[in-house]
């Protein structure tokens, strides 16, 4: 029985890829997104993005801001079934204000497809997506988009992407031109060409094999000259690439390549084709006590995502749970690890972006919606009675703060409840002066504030001014000396503050100060991120 039942188990983790989407803000992330789920059968129509003529909206964007704005600013998980794989999908805000929202979300997938615009290149989110990556070797698979508009040369275009974000790049596909002279790609992998058409449906349709270029029909079909320069670039890419070593992928070293359209679904086949062959299936974690092997009968997760108003008319709150061993079962007990309480869920969610379903077992690599009453913070662990937390989901240190003040005196409480479910989500830092209450909000960027200040009114009720305060860095205060840490709150009382879980911090005017500070206080020290489940 228990061999039948590992089996089952084992089963059922080699069904699963869990991945999330990335790129540049309007590269076409959300768009692809949302022709994977036309494959898997999740959706039956895409949403324009940003159409004001259509109401119907991209599918992953589902708070009221991402939709006046045409911008994802929360990440959304989606799950659908493709050629008997169950896929998880994170598709993740592109622009930088929300990249640590992006960055956490990394901690919880396997693998990575990084959307790039043909038009643009690389660009600056895009770098720093990377360097996320290349922390973890996350494998990457690369989708260069937009090929039916005009843009760089394709041969540049890969150079650009190698030189830029520091990844081997191995072409799966050949584009033949782009723009209005796009004619389509050649998969280099099983000797096919595929023919482009504007909104294809992507069912194999204008798929051609060749199993030798030099067969004349090549010439017939895309016209002599692009016939002779697919020829002489599929000859090249053979000589320089060779066949792909999925290992090279599977350790991060390698990144596939695909050329397409996502607006016009060409490409995205065999991109997604290619995808559940290769990319890796749920992989063991680390721990402060020990790494968790995928494949231990004994459950655990983290949470690395809590969102409140999902649904705003009941005002609920879900905390994204990734699931990294054993079976996570409706209404069992589990060991909530922070709280050192056992709790039980007895409607948790699976997800199609607001749709929500409910589960009563999920394996590895899977992502559940708990509802929360306000017992989970990121970062947090649940174990079948272990005490150890996942590591490696920091919390950034916020470089634009503001001073929270409330235009309506009445509405102090709701006020208070927003800030602090806000806050718990990630979307901001909430720091307390030391000895008042002065309350100040830390972000990476500008757009985060708007979001704050929107939801505070519109799900809260409360009415709030957010006036800057010029400082530059907030840090964590450590010492071994709780007498000389005493002494410097003292003394630095108006720059010290607390965070939400009542660990100090030291608000720095500008770098020179923050220098001066720590060289004249060696036995304190000053850290920019602070690990969150502590």
């Amino acid at each position: 029985m228990c061999a039948e039942i590992n089996t089952k188990y084992l089963n059922e983790i080699r069904k699963r890829k869990t991945f999330a989407i990335i790129s540049h803000p309007d590269a076409g992330k959300t768009t692809l997104t949302e022709k994977f789920l036309l494959f898997g059968g999740a959706i039956q129509v895409a949403g324009a993005v940003k159409s004001n003529k259509i109401k119907k909206y991209a599918t992953s964007d589902f708070m009221e801001i991402e939709r006046q704005r045409g911008i994802s600013v929360a990440t959304s998980v989606m799950s659908f079934e493709y050629n008997k794989m169950l896929i998880n999908l994170l598709d993740t805000p592109g622009h930088k204000d929300f990249a640590e929202d992006t960055y956490r979300t990394l901690t919880a997938v396997d693998s990575v497809v990084l959307v790039i615009d043909s038009v643009n290149g690389v660009e600056e989110q895009t770098r720093r997506l990377m360097e996320v990556c290349r922390m973890r070797d996350t494998p990457v698979i690369v989708f260069i988009n937009k090929m039916d508009r005009d843009g760089k040369n394709r041969f540049d275009l890969l150079e650009e992407i190698e030189n830029e974000l520091k990844i081997s790049l191995h072409p799966m596909t050949w584009p033949i031109n782009s723009g209005k002279d796009f004619k389509g790609v050649y998969n280099l992998h099983d000797k096919s060409l595929v023919l482009f058409a504007a909104h294809s449906k992507g069912s194999g349709e204008g798929v051609v094999s060749f199993e030798d270029l030099s067969n004349p029909e090549l010439d017939k079909i895309i016209g002599d000259r692009d016939a002779s320069q697919l020829r002489e670039d599929v000859e090249l890419l053979d000589g320089v690439y060779g066949p792909l070593k999925i290992e090279d992928y599977l350790s991060g070293k390698i990144a596939p390549v695909f050329f397409g359209s996502a607006v016009n679904n060409f490409g995205v086949k065999e991109l997604l084709d290619t995808f559940i062959q290769i990319a890796p299936t749920p992989r063991d974690r680390e721990t402060t006590l020990r790494p968790v092997h995928v494949w231990e009968p004994k459950f655990s997760g983290f949470i690395f995502k809590i969102h409140a108003n999902l649904d705003p008319k009941h005002r609920d709150r879900i905390a994204f749970l990734r699931v990294c061993s054993g079976k996570f079962e409706r209404n069992k007990y589990f060991h909530h690890v922070r709280i050192n309480k056992d709790v039980r869920f007895s409607a948790p969610y699976s997800f199609l972006a607001r749709e929500k379903e409910v589960v009563d077992e999920a394996f590895a690599g899977d992502v559940v919606g708990l509802f929360d009453t306000g017992n989970f913070k990121i970062g947090d662990t649940l174990t079948e009675g272990e005490n150890f937390y996942f590591t490696g989901i920091p919390s950034f240190s916020p470089e634009i703060f503001k001073e929270v003040v409330n235009k309506d005196p009445m509405r102090t409480k709701q006020l208070e409840k927003g800030l602090s479910q806000l806050t718990d989500e990630g979307v901001a830092q909430l720091f307390t002066q030391f000895g008042g209450n002065k309350k100040i909000i830390g972000c990476v960027g500008e757009l985060q504030f708007e979001v704050i200040q929107y939801r505070l009114l519109h799900e809260y009720g409360a009415s709030v001014q957010l006036n800057n305060i010029p400082f530059y860095k907030a840090c964590w205060l450590t010492s071994k000396d709780p007498k000389k840490l005493q002494d410097f709150v003292r003394f630095k009382s108006s720059n010290i503050a607390k965070d939400k879980d009542g660990h100090l911090v030291y608000l720095a005017q500008s770098e020179w100060f923050l220098n001066t500070e720590r060289t004249n206080n060696p036995d304190i020290e000053f850290h920019f991120t602070s690990e969150i489940h502590k």
